[in-house]
């Protein structure tokens, strides 16, 4: 007996009883709602080249997909692509954001713009202005030996204390280079953990690195509340370097969600970088998982 069958059996033998109208209530009355249970988000550098001329009417664009969150480049560290946005304070940036109907909370910084303190103190107050809760730094702990990785890991670990002093928790985006490089037969990633202090520095997951044989709802549950967020890719089956809608690829989502919570995720972010033409599909599939 299937799960229909079940329930208008059981309502037809209580259609007598005091029992059916509550019974109806529970069963009927509020439906279990689609969607994930974690806001919706896209990273900036997908869209680097018409968010920054027309940064009002892309946004408003992807709001209107049904993303909530936009993760940002820093403009400062990623110059280049995102050189027209220099000119804004993390307040006119912020306001900009808001004015597009999205929120902003996590943003990605560059191995060089935080390594310094001074230059860390100013983007530290740019995150301030911004509104951010996290501060991501995009790369950079990779090295040729062991004993480089853990002096890099130091690195990290200072800067997340002075992000924690500044009332956010900063985090550490992958690629797939640190699983790819193996360091006494291990991946790279797996000796990061091991040497990053839980307390002051969580995990950036990106889901890409599926294609190099890793599944981020594995780390999530071996490494448990030691992620904050994750950017999201899927794909094709035939071919695994070209980017599909969300739910027709080789990622298996409600397993990556079921372990979500395991993680300690806040934010996910939607991020297909060769082929952002799927971005609004991904949004719907997101909205009705």
């Amino acid at each position: 007996m299937n799960r229909r069958s079940f329930i208008t059996g059981a309502a037809t033998t209580l259609a007598t009883s005091s029992l059916i109208a509550p019974l109806a209530s529970r069963l009927f009355a509020n439906p279990a709602p689609k969607g994930i249970a974690l806001p919706i988000g896209f990273q900036s550098y997908v869209y680097r080249d018409s968010i920054c001329q027309k940064p009002h009417e892309t946004m408003s664009t992807l709001a209107g997909y049904g993303y909530k969150n936009v993760e940002w480049c820093s403009p400062k560290g990623y110059q280049g692509p995102f050189t027209p946005l220099v000119k804004y304070s993390g307040k006119e940036l912020k306001k900009i954001t808001n004015d597009a109907g999205l929120d902003t909370f996590s943003c990605h910084f560059t191995w060089n713009e935080i390594m310094d303190d001074e230059s860390l103190k100013e983007r530290i107050d740019f995150a301030q202005q911004l509104g951010l809760k996290h501060m991501v730094c995009s790369g950079g702990l990779e090295g040729k030996t062991v004993d480089e990785v853990k002096k890099r890991c130091g690195q990290m670990n200072h800067f997340g204390e002075m992000v924690k002093k500044g009332g956010m928790i900063a985090g550490y985006h992958n690629h797939n280079g640190e699983f790819d490089h193996k360091l006494d037969g291990r991946p790279e990633y797996d000796i990061m953990l091991e040497n990053l202090d839980p307390s002051v520095v969580k995990m950036q997951f990106q889901v890409a690195a599926i294609t190099s044989g890793y599944k981020a709802q594995d780390y999530f549950r071996k490494f448990p509340g030691r992620f904050i967020s994750a950017h999201l890719q899927d794909y094709s089956p035939s071919n695994h370097q070209k980017e599909v809608i969300m739910g027709t690829g080789i990622v298996d989502w409600p397993d990556f969600f079921a372990a979500a919570k395991t993680g300690g995720l806040s934010y996910v972010f939607v991020e297909m970088e060769s082929d952002p033409t799927v971005m609004e599909g991904c949004a719907k599939y997101l909205q009705n998982f």
